[in-house]
């Protein structure tokens, strides 16, 4: 029995990079590792995005060999724009570290959590995770890597990321707002579709949405001649949908 005041502890924690949506991105490695996993962790989006939880239902569907739980935990709300971004987001992730921190605390086997892309790349679950440790939750975890909406992009459309001995500048949206285009960006997170403010004649898009997905959108050209159609393009999928996510490259010359 557990001593008063003490959490049980969780043996071990697999956080599983699943790729950017298509079931075929998910590597053996990461099967492997949900395969050992008992309980999975799914942070709920709402009904809007239940779509997000049918997929990673799909994934475990077609890979798992052995019985697991689902344990939804509702994602609390918070300011999409805020005066102090980096304050509200931390707060943001605290609350969801004491959520997981809760559900962690009932679960004495292994536990996985599956991340879309990889967990390495504009993601917070590895912060949440070590904000549930440092609440007292005590477990090990493993990271296994997954496929990015960058690799998926960059594949889809055909092409090299950077041009040769250049590197690759990967931001946000507000980011991009912010400090402007250098020679070239992949821009990530970008809900204000900041691209419009970009100047230049001679700058180039490489955009996508739902990669990997079946109702993926993809479209690419010199930004000024397209720029109207991602415009339109992505508010009718997300009106259809109720959420999307999307990812471009810009570049000059």
């Amino acid at each position: 029995m557990t001593a008063p005041g003490k959490l049980p502890a969780m043996r071990e924690l697999y956080v599983i990079g699943i790729g950017a949506g298509d079931p075929d991105q998910v590597t053996m490695q990461a099967v492997k590792a949900m395969r050992r996993v008992e309980v999975f962790f799914v942070i709920g989006k709402g009904s809007e995005k239940q779509e997000l939880v049918d997929v990673r239902t799909a994934v475990l569907d077609e890979h798992m060999d052995r019985a697991y739980r689902v344990v939804e935990i509702p994602d609390p709300p918070r300011d999409r724009t805020p005066d102090d971004y980096a304050a509200v987001v931390r707060d943001w992730h605290d609350r969801r570290a004491a959520l997981l921190a809760a559900a962690f605390a009932e679960v004495e086997g292994v536990g996985g959590i599956l991340v879309w892309g990889d967990p390495s790349l504009y993601d917070s679950t590895l912060r949440m995770v070590e904000a549930v440790r440092a609440r007292g939750v005590e477990f090990d975890y493993t990271v296994i890597p997954g496929v990015t909406s960058a690799q998926a992009l960059a594949a889809r459309h055909r092409m090299v990321l950077h041009r040769i001995g250049e590197p690759v500048h990967i931001t946000t949206g507000r980011r991009l707002r912010e400090q402007g285009l250098g020679e070239s960006a992949l821009v990530m997170l970008d809900g204000e579709c900041s691209f419009t403010e970009v100047e230049g004649a001679d700058v180039r898009i490489w955009w996508g949405a739902y990669l990997g997905m079946p109702d993926e959108v993809l479209i690419e050209g010199p930004l000024r001649e397209v720029e109207a159609e991602i415009l339109a393009t992505r508010a009718r999928l997300r009106a259809e949908k109720g959420w999307i996510m999307d990812i471009y490259l810009l570049r000059r010359g």
